[in-house]
């Protein structure tokens, strides 16, 4: 089974679609699947729901949906870069699933495993909790959480071999390996292809199992957030 797919747009060809629930790997501007993002966006695809730590800044990362208004919600934990996100919440021009940080990552790493939901304690008695069912273990309440199965889910390597078998590198590997494991179908961005057998079994990150298609981007854009710089002290 070919995984490779010759560019972003082919790669998501027949997969998307409106109104779909979809995951996006990265954190901040960290590891997200740049070339995935674009295509999704000259896609034209409407009234997504969309599963990501948080919604890029302005004019990049699913900033460039949000500036399209393709994004009908989002389910994150973190959105204080984008201004465009501001104002189509403030405006109820655009829904938000406030997630905490941790809990966001175990709704998708059960999502991948098979578990349908969970509790945890993060959010008792919080806006967090609100509809949600509670129980009481050893004398402390907890909340429910629903496992999230995004349709299809767009990640981030570094490295893959052809059979999607993937390295991540370094702090790029945040929400990413939770995010393609959750999803139907998951298509991932990657740096680099090398043939099945070339990367060590220890070293591989995510098995090729979770990836359906794959899609190569050597050289991809990786903005920083946020720059920031010390001036020398007078006289130094």
């Amino acid at each position: 089974m070919n995984k490779i797919y010759p560019s972003a747009e082919a790669a998501l060809a027949g997969i998307v679609r409106d109104g779909q629930l979809l995951a996006v790997g990265g954190f901040g501007l960290c590891g997200i699947p740049e070339a995935l993002i674009a295509a999704l966006r000259d896609s034209g695809v409407k009234d997504l729901s969309v599963v990501s730590n948080n919604a890029g800044v302005d004019g990049f990362g699913l900033g460039q949906l949000l500036e399209t208004r393709q994004i009908r919600k989002m389910i994150s934990s973190y959105v204080g870069e984008n201004k465009e996100f501001e104002r189509q919440y403030l405006a109820g021009e655009l829904e938000l699933e406030f997630t905490p940080q941790g809990t966001l990552a175990e709704r998708l790493r059960a999502g991948g495993a098979g578990i349908p939901a969970f509790f945890t304690r993060t959010g008792v008695g919080t806006l967090v909790a609100e509809g949600k069912e509670t129980r009481e273990f050893d004398g402390k309440t907890y909340v429910m959480e629903r496992a999230l199965l995004p349709e299809v889910s767009l990640g981030k390597a570094w490295k893959a071999d052809r059979s999607g078998n993937l390295v991540f590198r370094r702090t790029a590997r945040n929400f990413n390996p939770a995010v393609i494991m959750a999803g139907r179908i998951s298509v991932v961005e990657v740096e680099e292809i090398v043939e099945t057998g070339s990367i060590d079994p220890d070293a591989v990150h995510l098995p090729g199992i979770y990836v359906n298609r794959l899609v190569l981007n050597a050289k991809p854009e990786k903005r920083i957030e946020k720059r920031t710089t010390k001036q020398n002290p007078k006289g130094a």
